[in-house]
């Protein structure tokens, strides 16, 4: 019914149809498996169940909170309606204060408690990340 050339076309078609659909599944598998949620103090009180999953914290370094012993620094965000304490053992960036913005990347131990891998603070003293200012209500 079909020639040869028509044949060998279509099986070359959907080969690389198959092939484009298998690329886009594992990069998308790829991506789900590195990202990492943002999320509030409030948030956090409100999951129904933890996940031990890595996450992000972010809000603000509550005012007179930062305790600093020679191996973690101990700290709590707020969102001014809830907290959560971290503890962090590392180099923390310069721009961490008190009263200034922050994102906090590690794993949650219960809602009140968080085990942080990573601060990140690398804005100047005025940005605030869009989520953080979203999570805060523009205060």
């Amino acid at each position: 019914m079909y020639g040869k050339k028509v044949k060998l076309r279509f099986l070359f078609l959907v080969l690389i149809l198959l092939s484009v659909i298998l690329s886009v599944y594992l990069v998308l598998q790829s991506l789900r498996e590195n990202v990492v949620y943002f999320q509030s103090p409030s948030e956090i009180k409100s999951l129904r169940e933890l996940d031990k999953k890595k996450i992000r914290v972010g809000g603000m370094v509550k005012k007179q909170s930062i305790s600093i012993n020679s191996k973690e620094i101990i700290f709590v965000i707020t969102d001014f309606k809830n907290e959560i304490n971290v503890t962090f053992s590392g180099a923390v960036p310069n721009l961490f204060a008190e009263g200034k913005g922050v994102v906090a990347e590690g794993f949650l131990k219960d809602r009140n408690y968080f085990l942080a891998t990573k601060i990140l603070a690398k804005h100047d003293e005025n940005y605030m990340p869009p989520e953080v200012k979203d999570a805060i209500g523009d205060k």
